[in-house]
């Protein structure tokens, strides 16, 4: 590797199994309410099945839990931590063992904070492994140029976070290529490319996102061009209106001045000075004007003549066609000579440094060399690659030799196709989204799609009061009653939709859902309708309880998926096939939490670096 700075200690293959043993036992009786749906809440009795608690009584201790755990010192942690150090042998009885409901929801708020990431200590901390990827290097240019600019607050927030840490990790390895599998819109591959010089190919399946993102991609060129343009503009425009006072100011005095010594008069004296008509330039301004320069990094050689001949800024270390020309030919005559050629020679070093979009549909056995002609020693990156990408941009991470490096953000989980979930099915399929360990295809593990649909649910979201929409889920879990009983209809595949938010009661909800579906409404009457709502209506919370439960358990389901992949990654390195030990080239592999996961729920990054032959 370029760089000589050690990455950190990551725990090895036999600890994360350890871990992820633990958890399975955990999960292996927690994990029906997870797969329990909110749909069927109601017509399925979810709560009298699987938990024998007053929905009072668990949305109290849930919330008592979470604000002692906001108030618990990081000492008392470590303490609690290391009492259940055996794990969940350790926990007081969670399930009762003959009907496997809930019967203490305060050992099962302990044990799935006990099995997040956090605290199961499986994840390396961000600013630990960028300071050793930075080693003495500071970050590359374009610094003061931020993505909130032409970006959301959370796009913002994950595109800054995470081009930093490629960036980063592409000088510890030497790498200028960057390959951005689910690229989408193209936001984190044009900030990859403009702002730190990268050759990015961002590659996705939707044409559409390939289109939008060349367009979106020329215009934040543009924004580009703007912001040195304006800057630069500002910084003339300044040196110019200056100059212009100076000149009036001394005209004026020079003027007073023949005036003072033709009529030095008592008359004359004391009717007029120069502070009466003449620009403030006090100490303050003065120095607001220079500050503003120094923010547009604009120096001079001589400060009273303010010469900016010499501006050296973001523009000048972009290539030339990684901007749109600009039509002000005035800006044009004035480039001085220097920076035309130092330009050429940027340009000539950095001609490769620019985002192409590409349409293709990646699988785990895509060959890059037939999507990029020009491949080469690069790192592969996703952010926020759905269902089956994230699993299939490891594996050809780990089968193609020319990409030295993965940072993997996953999302959408309930998208990932499960080995062991439909085994009456047929299926040619070879390659899953999950489980890719060793381990838990030997366990022959199945979460199922409504626990990887709750593994996506926001815990940290739901601690700050954004909470979920209790009253949607209501209504739609009444309203499938109304649909089994009235209808006959047991399972329906069709979704509602986003009805709830265009609808001025329930009653107005039922109408316009049974429309969607295809079903006559005008057959029940209004009195029928709201007969329904009234009978569960006091049964809201068990719905609100059950609800919060599957919110505390979700991110005990992302371990196991994350833990999957990270596992996976460790196996690469011993790898028993056909009875031969087979050697890898992986050096270093890691799970990091990259977001504030307020902003970006799904927080997590799975890094792996190869030797370097």
């Amino acid at each position: 590797m370029a760089a000589s700075f050690p990455l950190p200690v990551t725990q090895d293959l036999s600890t994360l199994r350890a871990k992820l043993q633990g958890l399975l036992q955990f999960l292996r009786q927690a994990l029906s309410i997870s797969s329990a749906h909110t749909v069927d809440f109601y017509t399925e009795s979810v709560w009298k099945q699987l938990v024998d608690l007053p929905p009072e009584t668990v949305l109290r201790v849930l919330r008592r839990s979470a604000a002692e755990a906001e108030a618990r010192s990081p000492e008392a942690r470590l303490l609690v931590e290391a009492e259940m150090g055996s794990g969940i042998a350790s926990f007081p009885q969670i399930f009762c063992e003959t009907s496997q409901k809930l019967v203490s929801v305060e050992a099962f708020a302990l044990a799935v904070r006990y099995y997040s990431v956090q605290n199961l200590g499986i994840c390396t901390p961000f600013e630990q492994l960028l300071t050793a990827l930075r080693g003495n290097q500071k970050q590359r240019t374009g610094e003061n140029v931020k993505p909130d600019e032409f970006m959301n607050l959370k796009k913002s927030h994950e595109v800054q976070v995470m081009s930093e840490l490629i960036s980063s990790i592409a000088d510890y390895c030497g790498i200028k290529q960057v390959i951005d599998l689910g690229s989408g819109k193209g936001y984190l591959s044009s900030f990859l490319s403009l702002k730190y010089g990268l050759k990015v190919y961002g590659i996705d399946s939707s044409n559409t996102n390939t289109h939008g993102a060349k367009e979106r991609n020329r215009k934040l060129k543009k924004h580009w061009k703007v912001y040195h343009t304006r800057s630069k503009l500002d910084g003339n425009g300044l040196a110019l209106k200056m100059a212009k006072e100076r000149k009036v100011q001394d005209e004026i005095k020079y003027k007073v001045d023949i005036e003072g010594i033709c009529n030095n008069s008592p008359a004359n004296q004391g009717k007029m000075s120069t502070s009466d008509f003449l620009p403030d330039f006090s100490d303050s301004v003065i120095s607001n004007i220079r500050t503003q320069m120094e923010n547009l990094h604009v120096y001079s050689h001589r400060e009273e003549n303010l010469c900016f001949e010499n501006a050296f800024s973001l523009i000048d270390l972009l290539p030339i066609n990684a901007v749109e020309p600009t039509s002000l030919q005035t800006s044009k005559r004035n480039m001085s000579e220097a920076n035309k050629e130092r330009r050429k020679m940027i340009s000539k070093s950095n001609e490769s440094n620019i985002y192409s979009p590409l349409t293709s549909f990646i699988t785990a056995d895509s060959e890059l060399h037939d999507i990029i002609k020009d491949l080469e020693d690069c790192l592969m990156v996703g952010l926020h690659t759905c269902g089956d990408l994230a699993p299939n941009t490891l594996r050809i991470f780990t089968s193609q030799p020319e990409i030295k490096g993965v940072c993997s953000v996953g999302c959408c989980y309930h998208l990932l196709s499960e080995e062991f979930e439909n085994l009456h099915k047929e299926s040619t399929q070879d390659k899953w989204g999950f489980p890719m360990c060793h381990y838990l295809k030997e366990e022959r593990w199945c979460c199922g799609r409504n626990a990887r649909m709750s593994a996506c649910l926001a815990l940290e979201r739901v601690a700050v009061g954004q909470g979920l929409p209790t009253e949607s889920l209501f209504y739609r879990a009444v309203l499938q009653d109304i649909i089994k009983e009235c209808y006959g209809i047991t399972k329906c595949d069709r979704h509602v939709g986003k009805i709830y938010s265009k609808s001025s009661s329930f009653l107005d909800y039922a109408r316009k859902s049974l429309k969607k579906l295809g079903l006559d409404e005008s057959k029940l009457p209004e009195k029928v309708i709201m007969d329904y709502y009234e009978k569960y209506k006091p049964r809201m919370n068990e719905l609100e309880a059950f609800n919060m439960l599957k919110v505390v358990l979700a991110p005990c389901i992302e371990t196991l998926i994350l833990l999957d992949r990270l596992c996976y990654l460790k196996e690469q390195n011993f790898l028993i096939l056909l009875n031969i030990l087979q050697k890898e080239n992986i050096a270093w592999s890691a799970l990091v939490k990259l977001f504030d996961p307020v902003k970006s729920p799904r927080c997590y990054a799975i890094i792996a670096l190869k030797k370097q032959q």
